[in-house]
């Protein structure tokens, strides 16, 4: 680019330097010549009146010798006679006398010559003769022509730097943006350019960097998508795992045990693998920085981030949900000889989240209480509503959460995969809702669990309540 920059910068500066140079060389060289017949007119314009006075040979050299530039002068007489040296041919000379008019013409082998007759008493002609030689009509010329090739030829040189510079500007910055792409390509989602050069290319630049922030969001949410996905899957397990304890000994039980043990194990190897590029490899910190956050209230997780495939406008009864879900558990904690406490409002419990969402909220949150505490341990789900959101609570009579902060950051537990509270809590945010942990009545930890109303639900109580001009309160 730079050279084809360069070769565009050279034709066009040169093609404006010739429109310039050619008519200026044609105009020094014409004027030159003015210049130079001008200053030979001159003198035979001065011998013309002493012509008149006298035709003494003596007298007239010596006036031609206080004459400027007229060592190419002669005088004609009119008895045939010259005084100097004449280069005008015979027949110039009769025709200026016959015609008694001003010649001026070359003459062959090179040179100029000026002829002016001046007509003397008794009506002779006498013929005044100026030679101007090539080199006189030619002078300065050259150098005029020398100095006007250097400023062309160090136009066209400055012109090429320049456009050498500007193209070395553009192909840094393509270079540098193409070498970019490359490494992104590669898979090195940390890679960014610095936006440089004209602005369609600093604006390509920009574009880049939104591109590979882009990826990498993308990249990194979907790895968390299949790390929830598969942190799911130990829902069932957990209940094959008591299902195998009830069982008894014996070796049926033992493989059945063996098998549900190895697939957990592959289970926790999946999830592991798909959270490592969050934290390792050429994604760095803007990825493990990405998976460690909490998502944004202004920019909600979207409804498949917490571990479904939700379509926009997808809603669910959320106590119809959990209902059915805490009958599923019910029947485990019977296993394990757990109390089991269930208290669901009767209002409308509308969220906007897809039933598989609910269902995973409901299932992390008891599955931690089958999993942390130890057997006829009770527990208790309740479900709240207020004016503006659905609250769901989890609290069992176990040891507690000695740091609940800790238990909410993603990946944070030494014993687990840490994923469980982290789909609770952006499933809580995706509606607006917030995730907190306390001690419970029982003595226990308490998970309570925030959905945002949704919208025509709110909308609706809101406009009841105003009709009835009362207040409740929540």
């Amino acid at each position: 680019m730079r050279r084809s920059l360069a070769g565009v910068a050279l034709a066009v500066t040169s093609m404006v330097a010739l429109s310039f140079l050619i008519p200026l060389a044609v105009l020094v060289m014409s004027l030159a010549r003015e210049q130079s017949i001008t200053a030979a007119e001159q003198p035979a314009a001065a011998m013309a009146p002493i012509l008149t006075l006298t035709t003494d040979p003596d007298d007239l050299r010596e006036s031609m010798a206080g004459l400027d530039r007229a060592e190419h002068l002669a005088i004609h007489l009119p008895d045939s006679r010259a005084i100097g040296t004449s280069h005008a041919p015979a027949d110039l000379l009769e025709r200026a006398k016959r015609g008694r008019e001003s010649i001026s013409q070359d003459v062959p082998g090179g040179g100029w010559i000026y002829l002016q007759p001046v007509v003397l008493p008794q009506d002779r002609v006498a013929v005044v003769e100026n030679y101007v030689p090539e080199s006189d009509l030619t002078r300065g010329v050259a150098a005029s022509w020398t100095v006007m090739v250097v400023l062309a030829i160090g136009l066209l040189i400055g012109s090429v730097l320049v456009a050498d510079r500007l193209g070395a500007k553009v192909v840094r910055s393509s270079k540098q943006l193409a070498q970019a792409s490359y490494v992104l390509g590669e898979g090195n989602l940390s890679t960014r350019v610095v936006p440089m050069g004209p602005s369609e290319l600093r604006d390509a630049g920009v574009a880049f960097n939104a591109m590979a922030d882009r990826m990498a969001e993308l990249l990194a949410i979907e790895r968390e998508l299949v790390a929830d996905l598969s942190h799911r899957l130990r829902t069932p397990l957990t209940a094959l795992h008591l299902a195998t304890e009830r069982m008894g000994p014996g070796p049926e039980s033992g493989r059945v045990e063996a098998a549900v043990g190895a697939l957990e194990a592959e289970l926790q190897a999946i999830i592991t693998a798909a959270r490592t590029p969050l934290a390792m490899g050429p994604m760095g910190r803007a990825l493990r920085d990405a998976g460690s956050r909490s998502p944004s209230p202004s920019v909600p997780s979207s409804p498949s981030s917490a571990g479904s495939d939700q379509t926009p406008g997808e809603r669910c009864e959320a106590g119809e949900v959990i209902r059915r879900r805490a009958g599923f558990w019910a029947v485990l904690a019977a296993q394990q000889d757990r109390t089991c406490t269930l208290d669901i409002a009767e209002e409308a419990t509308t969220v906007d989240l897809a039933h598989d969402d609910i269902a995973a909220v409901v299932d992390a949150l008891v599955g931690n209480v089958f999993r942390y505490t130890a057997d006829g341990t009770a527990f208790a789900i309740a479900v709240d509503r207020t004016a503006q959101a659905v609250e769901l609570r989890v609290e069992d009579a176990g040891p507690g959460i000695p740091d609940p902060d800790a238990a909410l950051a993603r990946g944070s537990s030494t014993s687990s995969t840490g994923l469980g509270l982290d789909i609770v809590r952006r499933a809580a945010s995706a509606t607006g809702g917030t995730v907190h942990i306390a001690r419970a009545a029982l003595g226990g930890a308490s998970v309570r669990v925030t959905f945002g109303l949704s919208t025509d639900i709110a909308r609706s109580t809101l406009k009841g309540r105003r009709r009835r001009g009362g207040k409740r309160r929540v």
